[in-house]
């Protein structure tokens, strides 16, 4: 007869990585620059929390179920977990089974319905500047398994504006937010306090940021930048929907700006029968040929089967008269110059961030539609997505130059494509607009 002995805990945490393990709140949030530890150290609390109570039931959410295959779980798996645990995947259940009962189940907000009819002693929230103040609120009514001595819903994020519902739940004393920092990260910092090889080569990496991006990735500021460009209208909580099925009747648009070095980026986009614009794919990719794009296209859009796009009614694009023939050419389409009048295209892209009469924006991005995260970017803590950019969308001040005159060209690649959309709609005549045909 052989004894069971108890997995050997390598995980030896530091600052507030350390301090969560005793902390029994209701709300507990750590926040702090990129590449701290956050993740792991909330991962390895619940992972603790598992193997101690038998039955236990944990979760490790995120706004949307796609995102958590690339990010928390793959922490979870590769860095948390050890083979001697005996942790086992059910992906019918999509959740981690443990040997003594307790589950780890992962999900998604965009698809609730599993989550909210459950319940739980721990959630784990990645990325939980993501959510919507009622998304945690409603996250702890299933608070409330009892197989632990506590019940927590405990988050990670990197810092965002101050003005954010997560800072100002924090300053209310509604939830407890730790800070965390790079020395706390081994990776980084050695236990004397020394920089490793990685942190210069990781920390150079977010030293080479600018504005916004650098004070909350490389600082940990809950900061604005100043002088947005879309300060007064783009708000995610409104503008960036989860997704939803499209009608195959509603008229589909392709906006593309064209980059190599920087990225090319195509948005696909649906009309309703209002005119509101849903951006409901995008590629963001930098480093890859017109003519790959072009069969990428073809690829996900599977134009002329049962289930796919119907064919585009114009495919708006930069000027570029080169890439465009190429385009063209492997898509077997034609294409249209834009409207490249920048200042009247920000009035008209700010118009349709706002509410409508309607009460709802006229142009919406669902989340996590790109159909594949540039490494590159992400390993450089580049923006990956549309979405990501109006955020450090600013103005340019520099050499004189008055605020609202020009925004600075800087990782503005998905707000020109969105614009060069949008004025298609809003600033060309109706009567130059065309039907795509197929040569």
């Amino acid at each position: 007869m052989t004894t069971a002995t108890a997995p050997t805990i390598a995980y030896h945490p530091r600052g507030s990585a350390r301090d969560i393990l005793s902390l029994q709140v209701p709300e507990l949030l750590l926040s702090g620059p990129a590449g701290t530890g956050k993740s792991r150290a909330l991962l390895e609390k619940v992972h603790l929390a598992c193997l101690r109570h038998p039955g236990l039931r944990a979760l490790m959410v995120r706004k949307t179920r796609r995102s958590l295959t690339e990010s928390g779980m793959v922490t979870y798996w590769t860095k948390v977990v050890h083979p001697a645990d005996g942790i086992v995947w059910r992906s019918s259940e999509q959740q981690y089974q443990y040997r003594n009962g307790s589950i780890l189940a992962v999900g998604g907000l965009d698809k609730a319905q599993k989550i909210m009819s459950s319940e739980w002693e721990l959630v784990n929230v990645q990325e939980a500047t993501e959510l919507a103040e009622n998304d945690c609120e409603a996250i702890t009514t299933r608070l409330r398994n009892g197989k632990n001595t506590y019940q927590q819903i405990l988050g990670d994020c990197n810092p965002d504006a101050p003005t954010h519902w997560l800072k100002q739940r924090a300053v209310a004393g509604r939830v407890l937010m730790l800070e965390s920092r790079h020395e706390d990260n081994p990776v980084l910092f050695d236990e004397r306090g020394v920089m490793t090889a990685e942190g210069e080569r990781y920390l150079a990496v977010l030293d080479s940021l600018t504005g916004v991006r650098l004070a909350r990735l490389r600082y940990g500021i809950w900061s604005a930048a100043e002088g947005t460009v879309y300060e007064d209208s783009w708000d995610r909580a409104r503008n960036v929907v989860n997704a939803f099925p499209i009608p195959p009747e509603w008229p589909r648009y392709l906006a593309i700006d064209f980059g190599f070095t920087h990225p090319f980026v195509c948005l696909w986009a649906a009309q309703d029968p209002d005119g509101r614009l849903i951006v409901y794919r995008q590629i963001y990719k930098t480093k890859t040929l017109v003519e790959d794009h072009a069969r990428e296209i073809k690829r996900v859009s599977r134009w002329g089967t049962s289930n796919g796009d119907p064919l585009p009614r114009a495919i708006i694009c930069d000027h570029d008269a080169e890439d465009r023939a190429t385009l063209e050419k492997h898509l077997v389409l034609m294409t249209i110059p834009a409207q490249k009048n920048v200042s009247a295209g920000i009035q008209a892209v700010a118009s349709r961030l706002r509410n409508a009469g309607d009460g709802k924006p006229r142009v919406m991005i669902v989340r996590d539609c790109v159909v594949e995260r540039d490494r590159d970017l992400l390993d450089r803590k580049k923006p990956t997505c549309v979405e990501d950019e109006p955020d450090g969308y600013v103005w340019d001040t520099r050499q004189g130059m008055r605020r609202g005159e020009q925004p600075v060209k800087e990782e503005d690649d998905g707000m020109d494509a969105l614009r060069y959309l949008i004025a298609h709609f809003d600033l060309i005549p109706s009567e130059v607009r065309y039907s795509n045909r197929v040569y």
